[in-house]
């Protein structure tokens, strides 16, 4: 552990831009990466990780050997290349060890993880909250909030997909949670309420409710439709780029009131992209 704490890292590595193919990473960012001593800079090499070497090391340095065999039994048969079921068969084996360890070494490990300085390790920790079926959606939501913050694409990305079940299981109560978040003076809190409500969203379960309802979130997407950041922006296009593909009409009219009622940049910008799709529909029949 005293070896960790006095690994220093050259600015050549902590200023890199990342590399454009997994192959052309360094060996020796590989290395830091697989030992949670780094955080990833780009989508490869969040995708080049691999989650199994990390976790061994992850046990080791939190002195949990003796749990090792259990925390590794089963996950070494799931492919590491798909990512999006490796960090929640983590995070349940996690949920599994804290169960059975005493209040305060299960207050340790989960800030361990939590507070660590690995982006993966972080994901780890939020899809402990979102697996956690003791939780409701509020517990969840509150829990979830710092990974929502978080600094790293990864663990915001992990955040919102971590709870989209709950979400998905107690709609309107989320709904009411939300309606204060799309207010915060976080942008990527802002962002975050847009994107877990998205009706159809990425690589997660689509909100049916919502598709047939869209109404629904209003209320919410009518405080951002002029968010002066593009990354909320994107996020309000996209879920009316959703909505389009259920309710068209819907978004049609929702768009022309927002630039009847906010006549500004960043509206238009945002009903550029929640119309594109509409357009491409309407031009091809």
């Amino acid at each position: 552990m005293d070896q960790e704490k006095t690994v220093i890292i050259s600015d050549v590595i902590l200023q890199r831009k990342g590399a454009r193919k997994a192959a052309d990473i360094p060996e020796a960012v590989i290395q830091l990466l697989q030992r949670g001593e780094l955080q990833t800079v780009n989508l490869t090499e969040w995708l080049a990780i691999d989650h199994l070497k990390l976790l061994r090391h992850v046990l080791c340095t939190l002195e949990l050997h003796k749990e090792s065999d259990e925390m590794l039994s089963g996950l070494e048969r799931l492919n590491q290349k798909k990512i999006m079921s490796m960090i929640p068969a983590i995070a349940r084996k996690w949920l599994s060890l804290l169960d059975h360890v005493p209040e305060k070494e299960n207050t340790r490990i989960f800030h361990a993880l939590a507070d660590h300085r690995s982006d993966s390790m972080r994901c780890w920790a939020a899809y402990m909250i979102g697996l956690d079926e003791r939780l409701m959606v509020m517990q969840k939501l509150t829990g979830i909030r710092p990974f929502a913050a978080d600094s790293h694409f990864g663990v915001r990305e992990m955040a919102w997909m971590a709870v989209r079940e709950s979400i998905s299981n107690e709609l309107l109560q989320a709904l009411d949670i939300l309606r204060e978040w799309v207010c915060d003076e976080h942008s990527n809190i802002r962002r975050f309420a847009v994107e877990s409500l998205r009706p159809q969203g990425v690589w997660a379960k689509h909100l049916s409710v919502l598709k047939e309802q869209p109404q629904l979130a209003l209320s919410l997407l009518e405080e951002v439709k002029s968010d002066p950041v593009n990354y909320v922006q994107d996020s309000v296009g996209n879920w009316l780029n959703d909505a389009g593909k259920t309710n068209p009409n819907w978004v049609r009219r929702i768009c022309d009131a927002w630039l009847e009622a906010s006549d500004t940049k960043e509206t238009k910008r945002i009903v550029a992209r929640a119309t594109e799709k509409i357009k491409e529909a309407g031009a091809l029949s």
